[in-house]
């Protein structure tokens, strides 16, 4: 596979002097040919900024990004008709219909397919006729990504793409990105839900305060980080578990690179003393887990910090 996506000491800087902003601490990144690439972030980590910089929408003050080996920004009229983007939040015009704000989008790509395969894609042929404006929430979501999937694009930045869905609307939309994949389309995957993520991405990045903290596959990320044990305390002086880290509170955590061994010490314990452990949960890690540990690592940066409008992301 060739490589779609290419940085190397990636940095974004707001401002200047005493009020400048880091928001991109200088990221290495690679996105492989056919893969869904899944950059995650904790609040404020960067991400959107890192999105902008990678869809050509900004320069990097620092270091270097290339899509298609291209330079997004200074080559933009090269890369853009490659490339489809799903925002957030796309903004389109609320008084035209479906029909009529896809066939206004479909103007704008070099190589666009018809209107009418797009709605089928995304399951919408049924209400081409109705005003944007008059959908709801989850059905605009899906014109958004009718748009982005209107000029057949080689990559595909999607941003979100299933907020406001059911659960129905969002399992038809992982299988139509998973079609999208099998037909050789790169993807960069933006989301807040792990699930998603989880169930998508071949490779993962996670972002805090403007750096990758981790990245891989997710079995690689997982795999990295222990499994736990929990339960409550049951008053009796604990066993030794070689290798794990024990916190003993009022309930006890057990963290672990050796699940089964561990809980078979623990279970084998509480039966020689003939008692219950209450509350016992035992799991392995999990990208959740990943997350809200790398989440609450460090302190958020103070109130104070100067951050100009459009540095946090």
């Amino acid at each position: 596979m060739s490589t779609v996506i290419t940085t190397r000491g990636l940095r974004r800087v707001y401002g200047h002097g005493s009020s400048a902003f880091e928001a991109v601490k200088g990221i290495d990144l690679d996105v492989e040919e056919g893969e869904v690439f899944g950059l995650l972030g904790t609040n404020g980590a960067g991400k959107t900024s890192t999105l902008d910089l990678l869809e050509g929408l900004s320069a990097p003050t620092d270091g270097t990004v290339e899509v298609f080996g291209l330079d997004p920004h200074a080559e933009r009229k090269l890369v853009r008709p490659q490339i489809g983007i799903m925002l957030q939040s796309g903004g389109l015009p609320a008084e035209l219909t479906v029909t009529e704000t896809l066939e206004m989008w479909r103007g704008t790509c070099s190589n666009p397919t018809t209107v009418e395969a797009v709605l089928e894609q995304v399951d919408l042929t049924d209400r081409k006729d109705v005003r944007v404006g008059a959908m709801s929430g989850g059905e605009k979501r899906r014109v958004d990504l009718a748009a982005a999937l209107l000029g057949q694009p080689r990559l595909l930045f999607l941003d979100e793409p299933t907020t406001g869905l059911d659960p129905e609307s969002r399992r038809s939309t992982w299988q139509l990105l998973a079609d999208l994949k099998a037909s050789g389309v790169t993807m960069v995957l933006t989301t807040h839900y792990l699930d998603e993520a989880e169930a998508l991405a071949d490779h993962i990045a996670i972002m805090h305060q403007g750096e990758v903290s981790v990245s891989g596959t997710l079995h690689d990320i997982v795999g990295a980080h222990p499994a736990t044990i929990t339960f409550d305390h049951p008053g009796l002086t604990l066993p030794v578990l070689e290798g794990a880290r024990v916190e003993a509170r009022s309930r006890v955590t057990v963290s672990t690179d050796d699940l089964a061994d561990h809980l078979c010490q623990l279970l084998g314990w509480a039966r020689s003393h003939s008692i219950e452990l209450t509350g016992l949960d035992a799991r392995t890690a999990s990208l959740e887990s990943v997350f809200l540990n790398i989440a609450e690592s460090t302190d958020a940066p103070p109130a104070s910090t100067p951050a100009p409008i459009g540095a946090t992301a």
